[in-house]
């Protein structure tokens, strides 16, 4: 049966017209908010109404505040609903225990689709929830009646990561919080799983996390040093510090993460590795959890992968148009290798889960192998490799050749087995899509030589090189022009009369930068190219007639990038080598 639509539901419920429902649907578009509320926020339909129209939706019951069901349970029933769930925890995540028969928990909450609350309540009590939806105001009315006998409102706590920080070093003895004298302190396996499922470390991690995914960083460190805790995100390629949580809640929240990736909280000397999926609004967003034992503690990294904000299309990378035609054009050759280059963090996966999705056709069988899969592309088989069983790039593409493959991307070509393979692959009629870590486009065709792939294997099937970079933008807020001064520059003599440096402002953190694009070399190997790999020719030679045939280095590409005022010269000084 399928599920009808909420506006459905409040118009034949009665709380809405179609004209107030046809107009909520017009500014939600603009203002890209949930329909609910903004029904409730132009004053079309009360909370209530809308909370009992969600349950209706999901067939789930509602509970409203003026029911007796809570006053009439008995003042043991009460102190048992307490013991499971604290006041804090209820408060924070609007979540109210009702009653409990053996092991069977009722329960209200706001936001029944909340799975992180859902798994967190489960854990926390250890018994099946039945859910019942309430709307907030009533389940903080509840809350009060259940554990101070009491219908006054209650302040809400404060949810900026800051407050949360801040609040973490109180000594706030309702919380049970441990005060640890350092950072190595150690808890029982129970204590510290318990103390993992209380409501401030929980909210914190997940303040963390939200915070930085609202901040577009790439990455989370939290590290243990000697009575303190450094939490830094890794923004536009920079780290930045936060402030930090209290020192003594190092061991809960490495546990609270590890229980979230699946990892063994047990295990404090080996490093790890896990996933954690969240969701966020409207979109999904994927964390990549490792692990490390350092002398003060483990230390953490979370990678976080959020496919929402990646365009995963070529044209929308930033590469210059010539680029983005030359590397389409190699993209339709029905056999070949494409390679794209650059050290960590230069965005060559991004480039080439853009490369796979511009190949995308349901016509063809397209595999992948990765280390680890990053971001799920729909209509693609995607394979993880597992070293610890065997499992890596080269006996993986050994078996994608029995799969009857049209196109191949693997994640990262690292020795001569994985090369071999792939250039055999493209030879026998495959496309086949890699990474490699050198400083340019030329130096790829050397790199795959010295590990023991022969030229003349190499000068049929490679098709096109792409190396990157990336470079952080100019805040378009406050760059600031200047003339270019030759000496200052390297003699280098600009097509613009003015180029912009960084200032600093309120919008970019007084960086002077915000976001960042990416610089592309790309070298299509033609017929002078393929030429020049038969005589085994040298890659100095390969990069001067790749220049002549027009090829674009990564310094010419960055300084078009400064000529437009997207980025400074300081910039391309720091992420590229100039050359003659």
């Amino acid at each position: 049966m399928m599920r009808l639509k909420l506006g459905e539901i409040l118009i034949k419920q009665g709380f809405i017209t179609q004209e107030q429902l046809d107009k909520a649907i017009q500014v939600q578009k603009v203002e890209k908010t949930r329909i609910g509320e903004t029904l409730v926020r132009l004053g079309f339909v009360t909370e209530e109404n809308m909370t009992q129209a969600i349950g209706t939706q999901l067939a789930i019951p509602f509970y409203s505040s003026e029911n007796p069901q809570l006053l009439t349970t008995s003042e043991d029933q009460k102190e048992d609903l307490k013991k499971l769930i604290s006041e804090s925890f209820a408060r924070k995540n609007d979540a109210l225990p009702l009653s409990k028969h053996m092991h069977s928990l009722t329960c209200a909450v706001a936001d029944p689709l909340d799975l992180l609350l859902i798994d967190n309540l489960k854990r926390m009590t250890g018994c099946e929830l039945n859910l019942v939806i309430a709307t907030k105001s009533s389940i903080q009315k509840a809350i009060n009646l259940l554990y101070h006998g009491s219908p006054a409102n209650l302040n809400s706590d404060q949810t900026m990561l800051t407050r949360a920080v801040e609040s973490s070093y109180s000594d706030d003895s309702d919380e049970g919080v441990v005060v640890f004298k350092t950072a190595s302190a150690e808890l029982s396996m129970d204590k510290l799983i318990a103390k993992a499922g209380e409501a401030p470390v929980i909210k914190l991690v997940d303040l963390i996390i939200r915070q930085a995914i609202d901040e577009k960083a790439s990455d989370i460190h939290i590290e243990p040093f000697e009575n303190k805790i450094k939490l830094r995100y890794r923004i536009d390629g920079s780290l930045v510090d936060l402030p930090p949580p209290a020192p003594h809640l190092l061991l809960p929240i490495v546990s609270r993460i590890k229980i979230l990736a699946k990892l063994d909280i047990a295990e404090k000397r080996l490093p790890q590795d896990g996933a954690i999926s969240a969701k966020l609004e409207d979109r999904n967003v994927d964390l990549r959890v490792s692990t490390i034992p350092t002398i003060w503690g483990e230390k953490v990294v979370m990678r976080i992968l959020d496919k929402g904000s990646v365009p995963l299309a070529l044209s929308g990378l930033g590469f210059d148009t010539k680029q983005v035609d030359i590397m389409k054009k190699a993209l339709k050759m029905p056999y070949g290798l494409f390679f794209v280059t650059g050290p960590t963090g230069s965005g060559k996966s991004t480039t080439l889960y853009a490369a796979v999705n511009e190949t995308r056709d349901p016509r063809k069988n397209i595999i992948t192998v990765e280390d680890p899969v990053e971001y799920k592309l729909e209509g693609i088989n995607q394979v993880n490799v597992k070293p610890d069983i065997g499992l890596t790039f080269a006996t993986a593409l050994k078996a994608f050749l029995r799969q009857d493959p049209d196109i191949m991307m693997v994640g990262e070509t690292r020795d001569l087995e994985t090369a071999q393979i792939c250039v055999r692959a493209a030879l026998t009629g495959h496309f086949v899509m890699s990474t490699l870590h050198t400083n340019d486009a030329p130096s790829a065709i050397s790199r795959l030589i010295d590990i023991g792939v022969p030229n003349y294997l190499l000068t049929p099937s490679m098709v096109m090189i792409l190396a990157q970079r990336l470079a952080k933008r100019l805040c378009q807020n406050c760059k600031e022009a200047y003339e270019p001064d030759a000496l200052a520059h390297g003699n280098i003599k600009f097509k613009s009369d003015l180029i912009y440096k960084a200032k600093g402002c309120q919008l970019c953190n007084h960086t002077g930068y915000k976001g960042r694009i990416v610089i592309g070399e790309v070298l299509e190997v033609n017929e002078e190219i393929r030429s020049l790999i038969a005589q085994n020719a040298g890659y100095q030679k390969i990069k001067d007639t790749a220049r002549k045939n027009g090829m674009d280095t990564l310094f010419d590409s960055g300084l078009k990038l400064v000529e437009k005022g997207i980025t400074s010269f300081e910039e391309i000084g720091n992420v590229c080598v100039s050359v003659d």
